[in-house]
């Protein structure tokens, strides 16, 4: 049981770290953690006894073993990880665990902008416990994203409002099963996922005022953000600034996302070269012979020529 603790103890840590830089070191001992706890599970399970505590554990280290590979850049090997966490998860019944892991499978599928799978995802995490009212929210969040990204407007803002009066519906036993959906922190993901979804409805309808919405979702996620985020925070800033570029105004978008290009560009995350895509095709293709768009652009050959043709999937 002390080692169990411990074990828990240095993931924390290794979390909160993750948060500020993510190197190959923090990655290698999460992985190899995990590594010894599954060998551990399995020296258990051969006495006859069912090795709880550490596939309970196990299935924590390998999401974040996931989330480590999936900012890399490395979507299968991170959703390998979560495969294997579900599976641990399951062995054990760990329902908050079987729902955030799911939630992370849908990201990586929705990233690839496959619709039906992220639906798929999304509904497959209400089915682990509808009964948990942090459960349906997510579920609903996920979903709203799903429908945004098969240009379905009514569903996605059901599921919309849903969440949101589910998130404001959660409970105590809520909240210490899921205690990132408590706060400002809890209202910061919500309203992120939120203006994610409304983000990608406008990019897929054309809607202005859809965008106007998520701007004012993604404007109000960021204003909760802590500082340690600065992933969260690159992501969110050019999330606002793809908001505004779906909402006809580049000049907007240019101002919010400039400041941070450098960064973005820098971090070779998974998730913030996703953004980077989105919002150069847009500003690049509707508006690229506009003063201000054209002088960011400079900056982003400046930036590196490289970097600008990964995130723009064009030579410059």
């Amino acid at each position: 049981a002390e080692l169990l603790h411990a074990l828990t103890a240095v993931l924390a840590c290794l979390i909160r770290e993750a948060f500020h830089r993510t190197t190959a070191d923090s990655l290698a001992t999460v992985e190899r953690l995990l590594r010894s706890v599954v060998r551990w599970a399995e020296e258990v399970n051969a006495t006859g006894r069912l090795p709880y505590g550490q596939l309970r554990l196990a299935a924590q280290y390998a999401q974040v073993a996931g989330r480590l590979r999936m900012q890399r850049g490395q979507g299968g090997i991170g959703m390998a990880w979560f495969g294997h966490g579900l599976g641990w998860a399951d062995a054990v019944h760990d329902a908050p665990a079987r729902a955030t892991l799911l939630s992370d499978m849908c990201t990586l599928v929705r990233l690839d902008e496959d619709p039906g799978s992220t639906l798929a995802y999304a509904q497959a995490i209400g089915a682990v416990d509808p009964r948990r009212r942090w459960v349906a929210t997510l579920s609903g969040l996920y979903q709203a994203r799903g429908y945004a990204l098969g240009h379905d407007a009514a569903e996605c803002r059901r599921h919309i409002t849903a969440a949101r009066r589910g998130f404001a519906r959660l409970g105590r036993r809520d909240l210490l099963e899921a205690p990132w959906l408590a706060g400002a922190e809890g209202e910061m993901r919500v309203e992120s996922a939120i203006g994610g979804a409304l983000r990608d409805l406008a990019a897929a309808t054309g809607d202005r005022t859809t965008a106007r919405r998520a701007v004012e979702a993604t404007a109000r996620s960021r204003a909760r953000l802590p500082e340690v985020m600065r992933a969260t925070h690159l992501l969110l800033t050019l999330r606002l600034a793809d908001g505004w570029a779906c909402a006809g105004d580049p000049g907007a978008a240019v101002a919010v996302a400039g400041p941070v290009l450098r960064e973005a560009l820098a971090a070779r995350e998974l998730m913030i070269s996703a953004e980077l895509r989105g919002l150069h095709g847009r500003l690049f293709g509707r508006w690229g012979d506009l003063a201000e768009v054209r002088e960011y652009r400079e900056r982003l050959r400046a930036a590196g020529a490289a970097d600008a043709a990964e995130v723009t999937g064009s030579r410059l």
